[in-house]
């Protein structure tokens, strides 16, 4: 029995944050209905297709749900969409809070066909603050969150990180919130609100490391944790290409310095211990560089082998296809979709001992699951 079976959650998201975050309910055994317009949500036409309908990232985000098309601005569609509502467990959507009042899809107005409804909102900023109504999509909040900002503090000008992090981030808010609200009305009977803003879910996610020295009043030092955004922390150029190596604690140190024959850098207060190395984290860094570009790669791997300092080879989105690990585990899973045909998917990352969530099925057409909803729908009425 998957984790999260028997709990049925109406899905009124697009694009990434939203999407992710119910992908991941519905990784769990979560019946997840996706209402869609007639148009579609926006990512079914973003990237590679074999039928221009089922872009990449879509195929991706959307897996193990159901599709329903409805026009919520009609009777009909409005009429169908609390049908769904009124029996289901959780309620997520992404658009505005002005925009889901107009459509008459509140928290205050849900709650009175389902007072248990887990209702969630996921929003670019929080419903109290002055930015509520604001449109934010993953750049914009980077840069409102100082994650531009703090990237600019390695790069030399304001940079966003090249993945969506702060619709991820909000997504993977929204499971645990969604998650944790369950767990209340399972205890207590009640449901509730659930309000996610993506803004400051990054805004807390950044601030972990980055408020540093602000984290006290007065300040006691500079706002940003000094190795992170050192302009020297990258993976180290070798002889003939690059490696990641993160020597971190004295004893990595020690055997660093032995290692590479500079055993006389251990008496370098500079290299002292963990807050000297921080102090001076531009030279520790610069340093390292330097002895990491006197060999080549695969000299350097049974080196640090045997050393035990964690490094690791560079790899990119082709290269993590055929990593052993990963198919060890055999993390990803080729399937077959009804309409692109073999398709490559991940697997669900945590692993349960008791309730395995290892079942894929691919991402449903737009309004794949109309003719069953429509079943039911008519079926209830008739009672």
């Amino acid at each position: 029995m998957n984790i999260l079976e028997n709990i049925k959650v109406v899905d009124l998201t697009t694009v990434v944050m939203g999407p992710y975050c119910t992908l991941h309910l519905a990784d769990m055994g979560a019946e997840v209905i996706k209402i869609e317009s007639t148009a579609g949500d926006s990512t079914r036409y973003l990237g590679p297709s074999h039928t221009g309908e089922m872009g990449s990232i879509f195929l991706h985000l959307n897996r193990n749900k159901k599709s329903v098309v409805l026009d919520l601005k009609s009777k009909e569609g409005k009429e169908h969409i609390l049908s769904l509502i009124k029996d289901c467990d959780v309620f997520v959507h992404s658009l505005r809070n002005s925009s889901i009042e107009r459509l008459g899809l509140s928290y205050e107005e849900l709650k009175q066909i389902n007072e248990k409804i887990i209702y969630c909102g996921m929003y670019g900023y929080g419903k109290e603050g002055r930015y509520n109504n604001k449109p934010a999509y993953d750049d914009i909040v980077q840069a409102s969150s100082g994650i531009a900002a703090t990237q600019g503090e390695m790069m030399g000008t304001p940079q966003y990180l090249a993945t969506l992090i702060g619709d991820k981030t909000a997504g993977l808010v929204g499971v645990y919130a969604i998650i944790a609200a369950l767990f209340h009305r399972e205890r207590t009977g009640e449901g509730q609100e659930v309000e996610v803003p993506m803004f400051e879910s990054l805004v807390s996610f950044n601030m972990v490391e980055h408020l540093y020295g602000h984290s006290f009043s007065p300040a006691l030092g500079d706002a940003y944790y000094s190795r992170a955004v050192s302009s020297y922390r990258k993976p180290y150029k070798t002889k003939d290409g690059y490696l990641s190596v993160l020597i971190y604690n004295d004893k990595h140190w020690k055997s660093f310095f032995k290692a590479a024959n500079k055993v006389e850098l251990q008496k370098d207060p500079r290299f002292k211990d963990l807050s000297a190395r921080t102090q001076h984290i531009d030279y520790v860094y610069e340093t390292v560089e330097n002895l990491m570009a006197k060999k080549t790669t695969e000299e350097w791997i049974p080196i640090l082998e045997k050393a035990d300092i964690p490094f690791a080879k560079i790899q990119d989105p082709v290269s993590l296809l055929s990593d052993e690990h990963l198919n060890d585990i055999q993390f990803f899973k080729e399937i077959n979709h009804p309409e692109e045909g073999r398709i490559i998917q991940t697997k669900f990352p945590v692993n349960f001992s008791k309730s395995p969530s290892d079942n894929i099925t691919p991402a449903p057409m737009l309004g794949e699951h109309n003719e069953e909803f429509l079943q039911n729908y008519n079926a209830e009425n008739e009672k």
